[in-house]
């Protein structure tokens, strides 16, 4: 696998796992009990704590990254072989 390869799936998993992080620990407006008035969305969070979530997204990509490149580097897993012609 090479670097760039390495590289893009990473980022492919790392950007996964931020969707699947984000709604964890959120709290909105509504359910808070705190009133917004004109204009405010009552479901935007209180407090997203943003860098938490980044730094745990990066840890947890980091583990998943590693099962799949120990999987693909000591064949753990055999894939069929792809067909030659598609047509």
């Amino acid at each position: 696998m090479s670097i760039f390869t390495a590289l893009a799936i990473y980022m492919t998993i790392w950007w996964t796992v931020l969707f699947a992080v984000l709604p964890l620990g959120v709290t909105s407006h509504a359910e808070a009990g705190i009133d917004l008035g004109d204009g405010g969305d009552p479901g935007a969070p209180v407090e997203p704590k943003l860098k938490k979530k980044f730094i745990t997204t990066t840890w947890i990509s980091a583990i998943l990254f590693a099962a799949l490149w120990l999987t693909i580097t000591f064949h753990l897993v055999s894939l069929p072989a792809l067909p030659h012609n598609w047509g």
